[in-house]
């Protein structure tokens, strides 16, 4: 998580944003996507795939993209992942060396069943 991009972070959400829509609006069976647009500028669109048509299936990274020497990367694969990359890391708050990315507040609800006594008390 240290190393997510400011990019990483806001696709994820609007990923799980997407995920959340396709589940209440059209039920299981389906996984949301992102697809990067063709073109200079750096653009996506979330979208939806059905499941059996990634179920078992992978993608490797493009050999087009390794250098010559099977060290290094392309400028190619350079222009593709800038983008990505983003041009700023989030910022993330420290308390006692550990990030803290929530603070959230303990909210119960209200008890409506009587308090819970062990058959061997009763």
């Amino acid at each position: 998580m240290i190393y997510a991009s400011t990019v990483d972070l806001e696709e994820a959400y609007k990923l799980g944003q997407k995920a959340v829509l396709i589940a209440a609006n059209e039920g299981s069976g389906f996984m949301s996507t992102i697809l990067r647009q063709p073109g200079s500028i750096y653009n996506v669109n979330y979208e939806k795939v059905p499941l059996e048509l990634v179920a078992n299936s992978e993608r490797n990274f493009p050999k087009a993209w390794l250098a010559q020497n099977r060290i290094d990367v392309t400028d190619d694969f350079i222009r593709y992942a800038q983008p990505l990359i983003g041009e700023h890391w989030p910022a993330i708050p420290l308390e006692n060396g550990r990030q803290r990315f929530a603070r959230l507040e303990m909210v119960f609800a209200e008890q409506k069943l009587p308090a819970y006594q062990p058959q061997a008390y009763r």
